[in-house]
């Protein structure tokens, strides 16, 4: 391994903001994983561990710790039967490029996730999901580094603590684990309906009545490319606010004002409404703050057109919030991790 110093953090993450980390190296093996950190734990040196910088923003200052890149690489395949295939995949692999290979193998259970950028490891933390999947659906375990105990261990979906967006690796777990590796079932059963209803109407307006994982795929490929901003081009981390989670009463209260409010129960007197649409109807689709753009095909996405600074940044997301509250009385959170 070798370990580089005092490199631009900008360049390892897509909104192409922040300062240097203080050291950054990769990792290729759940053992390296296990090097590194002692190492780092004897010399008192913090940790963060960074996949493909899709999801993550590196403030001014940098990182004063170590920066592991995940590469841990993996695809086997460990059950068969007449139903379901049960796949094991190291946490290194490109998330899209492994949406890609089950899809080609016929195999139904992340066919909507397509498109997301990142690796695989990172899917979990954030219980990554899209167009009515996501990743608890389909995760049965997951291998990890436990860094507290210095040892491997085994999580299984209901020790993960898996809610929308969320989970103990996002917070009371943070910074404990290394996922090196996560284990799925998928079917092979093909999709049916009803589908999501943006991919629904997608499939409607194509006339698509017969579907495959295949298609699926496809038409979803199709509609992130109409919401979501290459960021090779448009620099960005993807939707960049979570969607709001509301209790009744203040569903209550927001549609006697709103009686159109999009609306999508979660159970438990729970409700989960757009971001997007608190954004838009906030005026602010479009909108340009220090020199970020609330991005006019999707407002969930902050677009870095000319922003340098982590501080233009939180300014630009800090407005955003404090509007959407203002107008509806409903608090939007962040959803990329900050380093």
């Amino acid at each position: 391994m070798d370990i580089h110093t005092n490199i631009p953090l900008k360049n390892f993450t897509t909104m192409k903001i922040g300062g240097k980390a203080r050291f950054i190296v990769e990792v290729r093996t759940p053992n390296e994983v296990a090097e590194v950190y002692r190492d780092a734990k004897s010399k008192q040196i913090p940790i963060f561990i960074l996949g493909s910088g899709s999801n993550v923003i590196a403030h001014d200052e940098g990182y004063r710790g170590l920066v592991i890149r995940m590469r841990i690489p993996g695809f086997e395949i460990i059950a068969d039967d007449i139903n379901n295939t049960i796949i094991k995949i190291g946490a290194g692999e490109i998330w899209d490029s492994v949406v890609k290979r089950v899809v080609d193998m016929n195999l139904s259970g992340i066919e909507a996730m397509s498109g997301i950028p990142g690796t695989t490891g990172a899917t979990p933390v954030q219980n990554v999901g899209a167009y009515g999947q996501e990743i608890a659906d389909t995760l049965q375990s997951l291998e990890a580094y436990d860094s507290q105990n210095d040892k491997f261990v085994t999580i299984q979906n209901e020790d993960c603590g898996f809610f929308y967006r969320d989970s103990i690796f996002r917070n009371i777990a943070t910074g404990r684990y290394v996922i090196t590796s996560i284990t799925i079932k998928l079917s092979k059963n093909q999709p049916r309906p009803p589908f999501y209803d943006s991919l629904q109407k997608y499939l409607d307006e194509h006339n698509i009545k017969m579907y495959s994982v295949e298609i699926i795929r496809n038409a979803v490929l199709e509609i992130r490319k109409t919401k979501l901003p290459d960021p090779s081009i448009y620099p960005n981390s993807g939707s960049f606010f979570k969607n709001a989670i509301v209790e009744k009463w203040q569903l209550d209260d927001l549609r006697k004002s709103n009686p159109n409010v999009p609306v999508f129960e979660l159970g438990d007197s729970r409700y989960k409404i757009p971001a997007g649409w608190l954004i838009e109807n906030a005026g602010l689709k479009g909108a340009l703050i220090h020199g970020i753009r609330v991005y006019d095909k999707n407002a969930l996405v902050l677009i870095n057109e000319s922003a340098t600074s982590y501080k233009d940044l939180a300014y630009a997301r800090d407005q955003v919030i404090g509007k959407v509250r203002d107008i509806f009385r409903v608090e939007i959170q962040q959803e990329p991790l900050e380093m």
